[in-house]
């Protein structure tokens, strides 16, 4: 069984389908939705996340999502975080027990706090090997064949391994790590920094401003996946400044460009069905709770909270960070 099924065909999951299908890997991607996968079969692509790129013809594309899972070798999660749960639970005892779950959603549980692969682990049955696949990568440009390096982290480095083997492909690297929980939130919080990066830009305060920003942020990423029991160097990697510096600058990230909308008054709405999600938006408040449970201040995640769901305004979010008392900077 060499199988991936890749659960979940928005931007990230299609990205990824088509960059395994193209360098040889036997991959199914399983469409949430019947009228989808009919449009992605009719037109050769999906027009919907990635107009343009063209689904290789080895690439199996269906709706049965646990005919699929328990088919696969390797089940890949890329489900938005905030239906994760609902959509991964009835898949979950399908699969094989020897089989390895990854998950490539960055995101947490809004009400349990829990990230993508212990949500995971407390689903599947026992024996299922979990890992996240994290790192700075545009769909479109990853889908486009564009160079990019991600990191698999596992607690089992044998499943860290297996993971890195897998997913690399001429144009796509990567590397390892055992810190699941570096990673994953890494992933996480980097959104809520680039929606302040975004506003940021939007108000035209310039690449000073910026550049304080993803620095300040990086500090606040740090401190919380150190209290959350990871480590402090996945930081200073791809999942972490990597990562963090491409959705603050990069002009495909969703979180900057929610961030540039909110700079202009505009709120913060719910994304319509099909539209892609700014995950930034969808986990902000989760982040802050789960940095108050940890006792760690992160006063950039606290000011977009305000502008996210408080009504403040993005003018409001500067000032806060400006008036804040001086400190040494370590």
């Amino acid at each position: 069984m060499n199988r991936i099924a890749i659960l979940g065909a928005g931007a990230w999951g299609t990205a990824l389908g088509v960059t395994l299908a193209r360098a040889g890997r036997e991959v199914t991607l399983a469409a949430r939705r019947r009228a989808q996968l009919d449009a992605m079969r009719a037109a050769g692509e999906n027009a919907a996340y990635l107009p343009g790129v063209r689904i290789p013809n080895n690439l199996a594309l269906t709706d049965d999502w646990r005919e699929s899972a328990a088919a696969a070798a390797t089940v890949v999660m890329a489900i938005p975080s905030r239906m994760a749960r609902a959509a991964f639970a009835p898949v979950a005892p399908a699969i094989s027990p020897d089989a390895t779950i990854v998950s490539v959603t960055k995101g947490v549980e809004p009400d349990t706090l829990m990230t993508m692969t212990r949500m995971i682990a407390e689903l599947a049955p026992p024996g299922k090997r979990v890992a996240a696949l994290s790192g700075p990568g545009f769909a479109a440009e990853v889908a486009r064949g564009k160079p990019a390096a991600l990191v698999a982290a596992a607690a089992d480095d044998a499943v860290a391994r297996r993971v890195q083997e897998l997913f690399a492909t001429p144009t796509l690297r990567i590397y390892r790590s055992a810190d699941v929980i570096g990673v994953e939130l890494g992933g996480v919080i980097k959104n809520v920094i680039a929606i302040a990066a975004g506003i940021s830009d939007g108000l035209d305060l310039g690449s000073s401003a910026r550049a304080a920003l993803i620095t300040r942020g990086l500090a606040e990423m740090t401190r919380l996946v150190v209290a959350a029991g990871g480590r402090a160097e996945t930081m200073a990697g791809l999942a972490g400044l990597g990562d963090l510096v491409l959705t603050c600058t990069g002009a495909l990230s969703r979180n900057r460009a929610l961030g540039l909308r909110l700079a202009t008054g505009a709120s913060a709405v719910e994304p319509a069905a099909g539209e892609p999600v700014a995950e930034g938006a969808a986990n902000a408040r989760a982040v802050r709770a789960l940095a108050a449970r940890l006792g760690v201040e992160t006063p950039i995640v606290a000011a977009v909270c305000r502008v996210l769901y408080e009504a403040a305004p993005a003018t409001a979010m500067v000032e806060e960070l400006l008036s804040r008392q001086l400190k040494a900077e370590f």
